[in-house]
Formats: structure tokens, sequence, C-alpha cells
């Protein structure tokens, strides 16, 4: 989707010719009504099921939803965006800018507001007044409070994983080194990298390293690990955060990594609404929201107090896993019975508190 005309931007300024990639699947019912919106994480994209192939390095990250009872392209209409600022083929500091170069160090300072504003320009194209769900974890969570806060009433059911009100200082702090990291590597040219042949892939590795390590939690490291070493003198844990270091570099950008990270810092649903409360207070949708007994980057509190504060939610769906922050993309079946209770608003639940 090509929006034709500038799209403002909550910081100032504007950014033309913006551009979201999508994919969708199943058919939409002639009113619409059965458009389901599922948004993705920080290194997530618009593949949410299928294999890996042109254009899509790696498999559907939930691809053991997209069946029946669960997200039934039979069914729905399911629609899932790349979001704006990523480098899955929407706009983004790798994009080129409207004076034919990349935008670089000029790309705008984005908030997940101006993410939403995109989609609901996508959804407007789409012909999507109402979405019957919005589902999202971690980032696509945050993106999908705002779409419920934003504009209650296009939002009739709402799923929210693994995600917060706004993002606390215990965040933000985490973050803060993984975006040194990348911009004090001597490739990062001040953002403007692009067709230099370089790139800052060591910032970026090093990033990955530091993040992977709130995704997941001390008990499964540990048990995964110990402290057992490898024959070149390293220990195992340290191999295995090489590995996802080595593949995040192998198919993201480092300026939409910095980007979006900025983006999931200026989160906070209840800015110039009066404080969370009363923003949580404006959404309409029925709503499940579900954390991780061991995410220790969003911990069960934050969600608690989404269940708290959202009218239509009726407390926390409970994923009990040892994966920590990882477990809204790895415990499937956990998040599938979510789903289900969110489509039919049935009794059955994985836990609650």
């Amino acid at each position: 989707m090509r929006l034709d005309r500038p799209l403002p931007l909550e910081r100032g300024g504007e950014l033309p010719a913006v551009q979201l990639a999508y994919e969708t699947w199943g058919a939409p019912a002639p009113d619409r009504s059965n458009a389901v919106l599922v948004l993705h994480a920080l290194t997530g994209d618009s593949h949410v099921a299928g294999p890996a192939g042109p254009g899509h390095p790696t498999a559907g990250w939930w691809d053991s939803l997209m069946q029946p009872g669960v997200l039934d392209p039979s069914r729905y209409f399911v629609v899932a965006p790349n979001v704006l600022g990523g480098c899955r083929g929407s706009t983004g500091p790798s994009s080129v800018s409207p004076d034919g170069k990349p935008w670089g160090s000029r790309f705008p300072s984005l908030t997940v507001r101006d993410q939403v504003a995109a989609e609901v320009a996508l959804a407007d194209a789409l012909g999507i007044d109402r979405w019957a769900a919005v589902i999202g974890g971690s980032m696509g969570g945050m993106r999908a409070l705002e779409w419920a806060a934003t504009t209650p009433e296009r939002v009739e059911s709402l799923l929210l994983l693994a995600c917060p009100a706004q993002s606390s200082a215990d965040q933000i702090a985490w973050t803060y080194p993984q975006l040194e990291a990348i911009r004090s590597d001597p490739g990062w040219h001040g953002g403007d990298y692009y067709g230099s042949g370089e790139g800052p892939t060591r910032g970026l590795g090093v990033a990955r390293r530091i993040a992977h390590v709130t995704y997941r939690s001390e008990a499964e490291l540990s048990a995964r690990f110990g402290r057992d070493p490898q024959g070149d003198g390293r220990f195992a844990v340290e191999s295995y955060l090489d590995h996802h270091a080595e593949k995040l570099v192998r198919r993201f950008d480092a300026g939409s990594y910095v980007a979006l990270a900025e983006a999931m810092n200026s989160h906070d649903v209840g800015r110039g609404r009066g404080g969370v409360k009363a923003a949580l207070g404006r959404v309409t949708a029925r709503t499940v929201v579900g954390g991780v007994t061991t995410d220790r980057l969003y911990p069960l509190a934050q969600q608690q107090e989404l269940a708290a504060g959202i009218p239509g939610a009726d407390g926390v769906r409970v994923i009990d896993s040892p994966y920590g922050h990882d477990a809204f993309l790895i415990e499937t079946d956990q998040i599938a019975a979510m789903v289900r209770e969110l489509f039919t608003g049935s009794e059955s639940r994985v836990g609650s508190r």
C-alpha cells in the first residue's frame, strides 16, 4: 500500500511517500466484518505464516496458528503489515527518499502512534472500517493497544500479549546499550552507511546478544547451558548468543533496528490522554490480556495493569513457560487457546491471576 498523501508525525513534520508492505490470508467478507489484524514484534515482519522464500528469509513466525479454529483463513481475512520503519517492504531508513537517496540519518523519529496511523491508512485502503480482532505481542502488542485507544470504534476485540501500557525505565535502560552498540560501530557512519559497502553489522550483533538475554529466562539458560564449555574455550551460552546475532545480521537492517527500538521507547498509551488509567479506560474492545510467568523484559505486573485498567478485560491469561518473553512466539498451544477465547468469548483460558 502506498499512501497518496504525506503522513503527519506525532513529534512534528511529516513523512512523504509512505509505503506499507503487508500480507493477507483468506478472503474478506462483503462487509469486511471478518478482518483480523496481526501485528509483529521488533524484528518480525508481515510473514506470519508460510515457508521461507523470496522476500521472506525465514518461515512464518506464527505459522502454526494459521489453522482451523485459530487464525482460520477459511473464516477470517487476516492482514499482517510490516511496521512503518521496518525493512521488509515498508518505508524505513533503508528506503529511497523523494530525492532518490536512502533516508539514512534523515529518517524521522517515529512513535508507536505514527506506526498505527500508517496502519489506519492501510485499513482505509482495504475498506476495513472495523477489525473483528487486533492481535499483537511485544512491540505488536504496543501497536494493538494504541489501535484500541486511538480508534476504539474500529476494534471489536483485542489480544495483548507480553506488552506494557508504557515502556518502563528498565526497558529503556536495556535498549540504550543496544542502540549505543550500533551507533558506536565504525560502519554506522552516522546512519548513512547505505551504499557504502559496509554497515554496523558488529554493533547490530552486539545489540541482538543483549536483547536476546532479555527475551529468555535465567532458569532456561541455566538448564540448557549451565557453565558448559565448548572446545574453543568459550561457554556454550556464548556460542548460543553468537548464533542468534549472526542470524539477525543476515536478515535485518541496523537502521530499522534503531528506528523501531526508539519507537518502542516512546510507547506510552497515556501520553496526552490524562495518564495510563484514563487511556486504558478509552478501550471498548472485548479484551484478552496474556503474560508470561518468566518474562523478565515485560513482567506480569505490566499485563496485570492492562487487565485492571481495560473495561473489557477479565484478568490476565498466564502463559506458564520457561522460555521468558519469547514464550509468546514459542508456546503456540497456549496462545491458540487465547485466540479461540477472543473469537468465541468462551470461558476457556490458559490461567488467570
